[in-house]
């Protein structure tokens, strides 16, 4: 068992964790989560009452991933942090979340390549590692996505202290990292160190901003979203994660590749064995968990911590359903980036009240 194992008389998902200065009471986190009802980019009231809703006492929440500049959207109705209204909008937020006992981080993010002129000030193309183009992808309410783009090397652009919430997680920009999407021939690209520069050059400004125990990191090196993948994600990621060792960051949050279908059933491929074994700080596992795999993988120690996405959007009071083994409610795919500040969003019912019983 490794160093999060726990003892297995108690369902481990429920289990305390002291993850830096933070007491837990439990193991299972809001991960971030793009919902597009920040419109204009500012975050609005009704997101009070969706944050509230999902946090208790001793409970991890991250925020929805947050632009740190006016160049950095690339959706629609996103959050951003970079200017006074906004940061004055996130307050509330944050008080609601800390009223209910709960630890609240903010996900700061820049999209890179992945934009349009249209989201860009004065028009202008996107930033990015390179010139090559983004394919245009189809959304879900059926418009196509087309992106455009222009090379930056500015390491600081992305670096945004925060004095509101909790904590940052940072998102290192995947294009500078990955080889399908990074061809540059500067000290940016090329080797996996170039490419990795960006990233950590990004991570350290934060960190001297804010200090390493109030940064968290996601990574994605398995992520193969917008023609962006690498030919050894195992690597890149064993990669970051000793790189980071020498920061004592908060934790490192790292998503697992896609589910597969395996023997009947979808099966979560569980490669994060070398980055558990590489990393020394705390780690956050997500992609297609549900209770179980969640108790098997904190028993394990093959995680400390894990992130449900779907299941949360769904079930604002999911560690309790969990408690109880209660059946969850079912998402709806549908709603999961509509703009209405109710639907899809704040109207998932709780255990016990009318509308779950109705259902």
């Amino acid at each position: 068992m490794g160093a999060g194992a726990v003892s297995v008389e108690k369902m481990p998902l429920l289990t305390s964790y002291k993850l830096g200065k933070f007491n837990l009471s439990h193991r299972v986190v809001l991960p971030p989560l793009t919902r597009c009802r920040s419109y204009g980019n500012v975050p609005q009231p009704h997101a009070i009452l969706y944050y509230s809703q999902r946090a208790t006492k001793g409970a991890l929440l991250i925020t929805e991933a947050t632009g740190v500049s006016d160049t950095a959207q690339g959706y629609p109705n996103t959050p951003g942090i970079w200017t006074k209204e906004q940061v004055e909008a996130w307050k509330p937020i944050v008080e609601a979340v800390h009223k209910k006992g709960g630890i609240f981080i903010c996900q700061i993010w820049h999209v890179g390549r992945v934009s349009h002129y249209d989201y860009q000030p004065n028009g202008q193309a996107p930033i990015s590692s390179s010139e090559k183009q983004v394919s245009p992808k189809s959304q879900h309410d059926g418009t196509v996505s087309v992106y455009s783009l222009r090379a930056d090397s500015a390491s600081t652009r992305f670096r945004r202290s925060l004095a509101i919430s909790d904590s940052l997680q940072e998102t290192p920009s995947k294009p500078f990292m990955k080889d399908s999407a990074n061809d540059r021939t500067d000290e940016y690209g090329g080797s996996l160190e170039n490419r990795c520069r960006l990233a950590i050059e990004v991570i350290e400004g934060v960190v001297d901003e804010i200090g390493a125990e109030r940064v968290g990191v996601r990574l994605s090196p398995f992520a193969t979203e917008v023609d962006c993948w690498d030919s050894n994600p195992e690597a890149l990621g064993v990669y970051m994660v000793r790189s980071l060792n020498k920061y004592g960051l908060l934790y490192c949050h790292i998503t697992e590749p896609r589910m597969v279908y395996e023997a009947g059933k979808m099966k979560i491929p569980h490669r994060l064995h070398a980055m558990r074994k590489a990393y020394n700080g705390s780690l956050i596992t997500a992609g297609g968990y549900d209770r179980d795999e969640g108790n098997k993988v904190i028993e394990d120690g093959y995680a400390d911590l894990v992130a449900f996405g779907r299941f949360f959007v769904a079930n604002p009071d999911l560690p309790r359903r969990f408690e109880l083994k209660a059946p969850l409610n079912k998402y709806d795919r549908t709603t999961f980036y509509t703009p209405h500040p109710v639907v899809g969003y704040t109207d998932y019912p709780f255990l016990g009240s009318s509308e779950y019983e109705r259902n």
